[in-house]
């Protein structure tokens, strides 16, 4: 018989793999917001952790970061991809990315940075996004541009390459 204890050490040692999640925010030029981060090098989309442990969704992390980050609470549209990211020093991540929406000029005007973990923000034509997010990160954001574009379905990604 099972007990409880047992089944806790069993969940213990079940691999691990970290989640985050994102939002894809344009404007009407087809530009990019990124945000830059203070905590580390290089540029990134608004988002953050998955507080899983919290009972929190890909999708309500992606809107909590979103308002924490830049100060805009929004309701995200579609999946647009999901990346399985094998880390080195860290354990995998899979990495959801949503479709905010396109900003109006007011929506600029109402960016409010989280000093504590941002340095600045920007908008960041498509051919220059891989200068601003190498890698995986690069490859996620273009694949899901793509997604828009041609209306297709949420892309499934390894390392920011298409599969399947």
């Amino acid at each position: 018989m099972t007990t409880t204890e047992d089944f806790a050490a069993y969940i213990a040692g079940l691999p691990r793999v970290l989640a985050g999640a994102a939002a894809l925010f344009r404007d009407a030029e087809g530009r990019i917001l990124l945000v830059e981060p203070n905590y580390r090098e290089g540029w990134a989309l608004p988002g953050g952790t998955i507080e899983s442990d919290e009972g929190e969704t890909p999708r309500q992390g992606a809107r909590r970061e979103t308002f924490e980050e830049i100060g805009l609470d929004r309701e995200l549209g579609r999946l647009l991809a999901v990346d399985w990211v094998h880390g080195t020093a860290r354990p995998p991540l899979v990495a959801y990315l949503y479709d905010g929406g396109v900003f109006g000029e007011d929506d600029f005007k109402a960016i409010r940075l989280q000093e504590e973990e941002l340095l600045s923000w920007r908008m960041v034509p498509r051919e220059e996004l891989t200068e601003y997010l190498p890698g995986a990160l690069g490859r996620r954001v273009l694949s899901a541009l793509d997604v828009l574009a041609n209306g297709s379905g949420t892309a499934e990604l390894e390392n920011g390459h298409r599969v399947g």
